[in-house]
């Protein structure tokens, strides 16, 4: 299993259309670490965001710097979709530094853990120093993803009625 990790493109369009479907028609409407991808109709009005929140310069104001990559396998397939935030706000104290998903039909195959750990040196490289990561608490896929890349937890709390943790890596 190899993946990298690709910064979205125009190029990208029509697979990153077929992957945001495939959440949809598994009845998944939320895509975690897509930087609002499930909530935006154009990709080109998408594309033009998550860029454009990339830079200090250019970040929506309610938003912080973001780098939002695919990953994308040795085929060219978009597997998942992963997102750092450089910095955490109030809205983001109980959501962390990262968020991802991994398309339904490639689950369990270790994308996650690879995902995370190819972000962990674009996060060091970008002067953190540790990821803040939530996740549910009946999320055991994703529990072991962050723990396998050095995840340890640090408090809990309760974000729209659902109990989660905030686990910390330390870079």
């Amino acid at each position: 299993m190899k993946i990298r990790l690709v910064r979205p493109t125009e190029q990208l369009k029509e697979q990153a259309i077929k992957f945001r479907q495939e959440f949809f028609d598994n009845h998944e409407m939320v895509i975690n670490g897509s930087e609002l991808f499930d909530k935006t109709d154009q990709y080109e009005d998408w594309l033009e965001a998550v860029t454009a929140n990339t830079n200090i310069e250019t970040v929506n104001v309610n938003w912080v710097v973001t780098d939002t990559f695919f990953a994308v396998d040795e085929k060219g397939k978009i597997v998942g979709i992963i997102d750092l935030r450089h910095t955490l706000n109030g809205f983001l104290k109980d959501l962390g530094n990262c968020g991802y998903s991994v398309r339904p039909s490639e689950r369990r195959k270790g994308y996650a853990t690879e995902m995370l750990r190819l972000l962990l040196p674009i996060a060091k490289n970008a002067g953190m120093k540790e990821l803040y990561l939530s996740v549910e608490r009946d999320n055991e896929a994703s529990i072991k993803t962050i723990v396998k890349n050095g995840g340890k937890h640090e408090r809990r709390f309760e974000f729209e009625g659902e109990q989660a943790d905030i686990y910390k890596i330390i870079l």
